[in-house]
């Protein structure tokens, strides 16, 4: 889902970078008042999940398809600093080892660090309230219905992004009609395994240390 360099219009590199500054700086404002308990977090689950994205494989129309973390992150940390931490992880991915391209670190931010983050906690939380029964079986399909979504909104904006540029841009190849389908219908795929890796370790960390759950607070 990484999008490289040269696959953006300036429009749309420009336009993704402001609304993704104004929120990840809110959210590194807001990590300012926080314990130094809870940065370790954010740093741990970072790094985590920075392991989780090294493996991605090419996509038909596309960029590339792997897991993001996005929904966990929100769900573990909450959707400011998971935010903040799908951003460590994209910037470090971008200027370190080439993942993903200057220009288009906005977009990915938007796409990884924000709407899959933040798509994610307000998923798991509605669900966890909506569902009665079991805690640990409402946790599991929680997480696997929040991952499952929120990568699949992730992946169809990455292709909409990619769609406009390629019409601004009169790249034939990189049409909405190419792009767009191609990133959603296999993002979604890849979805059903974000979800269940999710909910499986919410899973796990709900039985074990239920107040470290943000998304249930």
């Amino acid at each position: 889902m990484h999008i490289p360099d040269g696959f953006l219009d300036p429009y749309t590199a420009i336009a993704t970078y402001i609304v993704s500054l104004a929120i990840v700086g809110y959210a590194i404002k807001k990590s300012s008042l926080l314990d130094e308990i809870v940065l370790a977090r954010v740093i741990t689950l970072s790094a985590f999940i920075f392991v989780a994205q090294m493996i991605a494989w090419p996509v038909p129309g596309g960029t590339s398809l792997h897991l993001v973390g996005g929904a966990l992150a929100g769900i573990l940390l909450g959707p400011w600093l998971g935010a903040l931490a799908m951003a460590i992880v994209l910037i470090i991915q971008c200027l370190v080892f080439h993942d993903g391209g200057i220009t288009a670190l906005g977009a990915n931010m938007l796409n990884m660090a924000i709407v899959s983050v933040f798509m994610g906690y307000v998923l798991y939380r509605t669900v966890v309230k909506l569902i009665h029964s079991n805690v640990k079986f409402v946790r599991f399909i929680a997480g696997l219905i929040a991952g499952w979504i929120s990568l699949a909104l992730a992946g169809t904006l990455a292709g909409l992004e990619i769609g406009i540029a390629g019409y601004i841009l009169n790249r034939i190849s990189y049409s909405l009609m190419i792009s767009l389908p191609s990133m959603a219908m296999w993002h979604t795929i890849l979805g059903v395994i974000e979800g269940s890796i999710t909910g499986s370790i919410l899973s796990y960390i709900g039985s074990k240390y239920p107040k470290v759950i943000e998304g249930e607070r």
